[in-house]
């Protein structure tokens, strides 16, 4: 049967974690207690004023088509939450709405990409920017970061893989997994680098309002150069928990939107007609509940590096943005724990579930075979039992 498979199909890589989310599934439904760590969503409901928008779009029959990228009222209000909150300027034509902010990438590489073209992502990665880049004819190019400069390439760092073939990089602040920031100095120098060299941004800013420390600042908002260049990527699953209703979108040229509203009008038509207006009160509304969660994520995410940096054999640092964080394990690595020799972050989520209950997402999904990433998406009861059943594998072994 192979041999009658796309060649690009057979060529995307599957998840390393299938099997290690698999078996946690299994027990979970034979009753065994699993905490787990691989959460990539809030753990809060979706605002009361979304959802009741959402209601009032249903009984009001807003139920059917809407145009391919999205209604003007919700592209009207994503332009005033950019101009408002990122300093960006945007008319409604420079606005794609799509399924998510995953399917806005795919459009963005899609619509800019030819067989070949190279896209730059750093390591510690998101795990779809890789298979994403693949589908779209690209070759995604790896920048391995260093831990002690918080998981963020430089310039020096982009120079060393430039060349003819390089088309984009993509730009992910606040970052899954690693919860780096870049900083406006460090987004003024990979913009001038940009600019120069003529290669397009992708800016993946969706955990753009669960920052701890400093504040979020767009590369879009650099300057016109950048801005030019620069395919900005947001939507309402993180901040707003609203995960399950898929709406994302996409700000850039006006010639980029073009391609990608083409592109989308053929594949999967309009998002879901109800949920681009509930997100129309998302942006627009009272913010209060984003505040509140981001509150709780900060006093779990405290804990859980303190917690984790006293455990013999981890460590981490304290993560800026998003929810989540890399533990670094490499002085387990060699080590034998509950008899299996730690040889891989594989090798310890597995000894982690079989005989701590606890499921957590290997690094290697991510390109960095050093760590394993935790949510803390979860609840602090969950925190708490979890990391101490990490403690107990490692320390009582």
């Amino acid at each position: 049967m192979k041999e009658l498979l796309s060649k690009k199909g057979l060529e995307i890589s599957p998840s390393v974690t299938l099997d290690i989310t698999a078996k946690a599934k299994a027990m979970k439904a034979k009753g065994i207690d699993v905490i787990g760590f691989g959460a990539g969503e809030p753990d809060f409901n979706t605002p009361e004023n979304i959802r009741k928008e959402a209601i009032k779009a249903i009984e009001n029959g807003l139920t059917r088509y809407t145009p391919a990228s999205g209604i003007i009222e919700l592209k009207k209000a994503i332009c005033e939450k950019l101009r408002n909150e990122n300093g960006l300027n945007y008319s409604t034509d420079n606005i794609i709405i799509s399924n998510g902010a995953k399917h806005s990438i795919y459009n963005a590489l899609m619509a800019i990409l030819n067989p070949g073209d190279e896209v730059i992502i750093g390591v510690p990665y998101w795990v779809s920017y890789p298979e994403l880049i693949k589908i779209a004819g690209g070759k995604p190019v790896y920048i391995q970061t260093k831990e002690d400069n918080d998981f963020k390439f430089t310039v020096d760092d982009l120079n060393a893989v430039l060349n003819d073939r390089t088309k984009a990089i993509i730009l992910n602040s606040p970052s899954n997994p690693t919860g780096s920031i870049y900083d406006e100095n460090e987004l003024k120098l990979i913009a001038d680098w940009a600019v120069e060299n003529n290669i397009l941004v992708i800016s993946d800013e969706i955990y753009e309002k669960l920052i701890y420390e400093g504040e979020h600042i767009s590369i879009a908002s650099i300057n016109d150069d950048i801005k030019r260049l620069t395919i900005v990527i947001n939507g309402m699953s993180k901040a707003y928990a609203m995960t399950g209703w898929r709406i994302g979108y996409a700000a850039a040229h006006e010639d980029i939107i073009k391609v990608m509203s083409n592109l989308q009008s053929h594949t999967t038509s309009n998002p879901c007609s109800i949920s681009q207006y509930a997100s129309i009160a998302g942006l627009l509304g009272n913010q209060d509940s984003v505040l509140e969660m981001k509150k709780h994520f900060e006093e779990r995410r405290n804990y859980m590096v303190d917690t984790i940096n006293s455990i013999d054999g981890l460590s981490c640092k304290k993560p800026r943005g998003a929810f989540y964080i890399m533990v670094n394990i490499s002085k387990l690595k060699g080590r034998t724990i509950k008899g299996a020799i730690i040889n891989s972050s594989l090798d310890f989520a597995k000894v982690l579930l079989d005989e701590g209950k606890v499921a957590v997402i290997p690094g290697i999904a991510f390109g960095d075979d050093n760590y394993i990433r935790l949510s803390y998406a979860t609840s602090m009861e969950n925190i708490r039992v979890g990391l101490e059943r990490i403690k107990n594998v490692i320390e009582n072994n």
